[in-house]
């Protein structure tokens, strides 16, 4: 049998590289584990879990993420909050079957969820 791949890295794709990892390493109080030329590694999301990266790209986001974070958290409004106060956006709110989530945006408009714990 083949060995089973682990996710080792969460690559986000930005125009402004500091930015992004200043508004990410801010919202998620991770510190940057790796730089390269044009790439940035911060820390786990979580224990064990994958880094979060990014990597420089020449052209614009222009249409929705195929694939984002759902933020856990006991205080979703505050956490929307701080993404507003940190260059981000509310987009949407959402509720089905009594489940609640916000989508949120980065600086660079990358979707990302907020939903509460429990």
């Amino acid at each position: 049998m083949a060995d089973t791949p682990s996710v080792s890295s969460v690559m986000l794709d930005c125009n402004d590289l500091k930015r992004e990892v200043a508004f990410w390493a801010e919202l998620l109080g991770l510190s940057k584990t790796m730089r390269f030329p044009g790439y940035v590694w911060l820390g786990n999301l979580g224990t064990g879990g994958p880094r979060l990266a990014f990597q420089k790209v020449p052209e614009p986001k222009t249409t929705k993420n195929r694939m984002h974070l759902d933020l856990e958290v006991a205080d979703p409004e505050a956490l929307i909050a701080r993404v507003v106060a940190l260059g981000g956006s509310r987009l949407e709110d959402h509720e089905m079957s009594g489940f609640h989530w916000t989508v949120v945006a980065d600086p660079e408009g990358n979707e990302f969820c907020v939903t509460p714990k429990g």
